[in-house]
């Protein structure tokens, strides 16, 4: 019988995938542990212990994470760091009519260029569309992309949700697309925008108020956050605030259109499309990264 040959380079590459999904679940668990905790501090034994790993490895993975210690990193996911958030990060966002972005704008090293759908091709639900996707790793666990030829359209976490659940959302928003599944025309775009280098294309598929709602969110530097009532004075609806949290839940491109910063007045976190936890994460990888840059 013929051996198949194993490609070593294919075979590093889907170790890495699996060790980096690997470090997003510990996180998760992570997150779970000190809610548990009850605002108590837990030191590096107690939180390596209940998730049942050595103090060494537990601060390893944590560093491959984020690039710091668990210690800090627990300051990061607690519960109350929202409130520190608004308090000592908050964004006050233009005007409406000065928010425009005329093309491209920076968010974090990464450049985006992005082309909104007319008010007319939004309509037809996709009609005529080719919409291709693939399965990738991210900081965050696995994530659906889908892309057009213009740029990325999707972005999707499925690490609380699953990905039959994550597909079929991505697919309700335009039922009329003709989906396939080729992620190698998305690999350079996914690795400008998990890599946070580089230049990634957006194709922005939404209604008129959706896609002003999300130029704003766009403005928000990385480790900034701001609240739905800001947006919608920003967007020049002051009085419809839950008409912009709405918007920012259907953000198509999680992530790169940062929906995650935008927070409760009073300092809650607020929903999250893709669970509260991958929020959370998404806040502390970020928080850390900018108070150590």
């Amino acid at each position: 019988m013929r051996k198949k040959r194993i490609d070593p380079g294919c075979a590093m590459r889907h170790l890495c995938i699996m060790e980096n999904d690997y470090h997003y679940g510990v996180i998760k668990r992570a997150i779970e542990t000190i809610d548990a905790a009850g605002g108590r501090n837990l030191s590096l034994e107690q939180l390596a212990g209940e998730l049942q790993m050595s103090p060494a490895h537990f601060q390893r993975v944590f560093s491959r994470w984020v690039g710091t210690s668990p210690k800090r990193l627990q300051q990061y996911l607690t519960l109350g760091y929202a409130k520190t958030l608004l308090h000592d990060h908050f964004t006050t966002l233009q005007a409406a009519d000065t928010v425009g972005l005329s093309g491209s704008s920076r968010l974090h090293d990464l450049f985006l260029r992005w082309e909104a759908m007319s008010p007319g091709e939004f309509a037809r639900r996709g009609d005529g569309l080719t919409i291709r996707y693939g399965w990738f790793d991210s900081p965050f666990g696995e994530a659906l992309v889908m892309g057009t030829g213009k740029g990325l359209c999707g972005l999707a976490f499925a690490a609380e949700t699953g990905r039959d659940a994550a597909m079929a959302d991505m697919q309700s928003r335009w039922p009329k697309a003709t989906f396939i599944l080729d992620a190698a025309p998305l690999a350079d775009w996914v690795k400008a925008a998990f890599g946070q280098s580089g230049q990634a294309n957006l194709h922005l598929i939404g209604a008129p108020f959706q896609i002003k709602v999300w130029e704003a969110l766009l403005t928000i530097p990385s480790g900034h956050v701001t609240t739905y009532s800001e947006i919608a004075s920003c967007v020049g609806a002051p009085r419809a605030a839950r008409a912009v949290g709405t918007a920012v839940g259907r953000n198509p491109v999680s992530w790169l259109i940062p929906c995650h910063r935008a927070l409760r007045k009073s300092g809650g976190l607020g929903g999250y499309h893709w669970g509260i936890p991958v929020k959370r994460a998404m806040l502390a990888w970020e928080g850390i990264r900018s108070n150590t840059a």
